[in-house]
């Protein structure tokens, strides 16, 4: 995936994932990009300047450089870049750059850049999900600016969980996304995935609908998107935002679903259902705002498309189909008679308790689960999609 000809300016902020950052920095070099790098103060307890300037040939902008010969170097710098990664930022820096605060080179860039600002936030668990740094990060997302978020995994403190600085190649893979230059994506590279929640109307202002959020479905978009497959999203109402390199087509209810999903298998390799569609629609809907609901003593419905039975009708060879089944009761009894109904070849199965939270429990299964034990076990949503994307990429590569 080619970087040739860009502009990157690195920001690298106070961590121990701050040593990442050299490696990050050759992967751009490699892929063609032109590196200068920012740095906080803390960031240099862990690496030197000496370190970034070797290693992208340009000096490092601190705040000890002498800024009398350059006293726009905080303007200069992002008005050079195509692009600002920040890789690691740590949750001092997101404070300041939700804040406006200008209070080192860093945070300056920060503010005077212009074009694309992404950050890869890197942190301890506890840290990282803190009601704070969340809420920063949902402000700067309205802010325009991306967030790849951490993987999950053992982290420098030896605890376990999100946090963990992602791996270098896939955060190269997600920069050149945004460029638009990842060239022809291999043809059994290509997902066309459901996510969100359908809305059926009732009349124009009432609909039955359900309190899916999205999140898991952002989360596999992300780590295919990583892996450089081609996504295609046929999203329904959500509370979370896609990247902008996958391809989004908007519906609202399952007829509309049923018909997109329909037009693109032709175009998949893997087809995953992760949208909460609903069964059933009122059969007829209002063309006027009902004065009164409480005057609707009976609402009459009618079934919905099955928008997995249809995919499974029209599976052409190769094709690797995911289905999801949200269980309260008895879920792998009743996961393990929905796969063996034939068609699915990897079934998510979770509960409801953290609906729209960050943590799920959930099993992947596949054909084999029935001669094996399963149970639900607590992670986050990005490690199902990480699990789900390492099962889904075996079986292709198996065909």
């Amino acid at each position: 995936m080619d970087l040739h000809g860009k502009k990157i300016l690195l920001g690298v902020t106070g961590g121990i994932a701050a040593y990442k950052a050299c490696e990050l920095l050759r992967v751009f070099q490699k892929r063609g990009a032109e590196v200068r790098v920012v740095m906080t103060k803390a960031a240099q307890s862990f690496v030197g300047q000496t370190t970034f300037a070797a290693l992208s040939n340009f000096p490092v902008y601190v705040e000890t450089a002498a800024v009398d010969s350059k006293p726009f170097q905080h303007i200069d710098y992002p008005r050079w870049a195509d692009i600002f990664v920040v890789a690691p930022c740590s949750a001092t820096s997101i404070a300041r750059f939700t804040g406006g605060t200008g209070e080192e080179p860093l945070s300056l860039c920060f503010l005077a850049m212009q074009g694309e600002k992404w950050i890869v936030p890197a942190m301890n668990f506890a840290m990282y999900s803190s009601p704070a740094v969340q809420r920063n990060l949902e402000l700067l997302k309205s802010f325009e600016v991306n967030v790849i978020e951490p993987e999950v995994g053992r982290l420098a403190c030896g605890e376990k969980g999100a946090g963990k600085f992602p791996n270098v190649n896939d955060i190269a893979d997600i920069i050149s996304f945004s460029f638009g230059s990842v060239g022809e994506f291999p043809k059994n590279r290509s997902v066309l995935i459901t996510i969100g929640r359908t809305e059926e109307a009732i009349d124009p202002v009432r609909y039955i609908s359900n309190r899916s959020s999205g999140k898991t479905g952002a989360a596999i978009v992300r780590k295919f998107l990583q892996n450089g497959f081609r996504v295609i999203a046929v999203c329904g109402k959500m509370e979370v935002d896609l990247p902008k390199q996958c391809e989004v087509i908007k519906v609202l209810s399952a007829e509309e679903m049923n018909r997109v999903v329909l037009e693109k298998q032709s175009e998949a390799t893997v087809i995953i259902h992760a949208a909460a569609v609903a069964d059933y629609r009122p059969k007829n809907a209002a063309e006027q705002k009902i004065k009164d609901s409480r005057a609707i003593k009976n609402l009459e419905l009618e079934e919905n498309p099955n928008i997995l039975k249809n995919t499974i009708k029209n599976k052409s060879s190769g094709q690797v189909i995911v289905s999801f089944a949200l269980e309260t009761e008895n879920a792998i009894e009743n996961a393990l008679k929905k796969i063996a109904v034939g068609g699915i070849d990897i079934l998510v199965v979770n509960n409801s308790v953290n609906f729209g939270k960050d943590f799920v429990e959930f099993a992947i299964l596949g054909q084999e689960a029935k001669n094996n034990a399963q149970e639900l076990k607590l992670g986050s949503k990005e490690e199902l999609a990480e699990k789900l994307f390492l099962k889904a990429n075996a079986k292709l590569l198996r065909q």
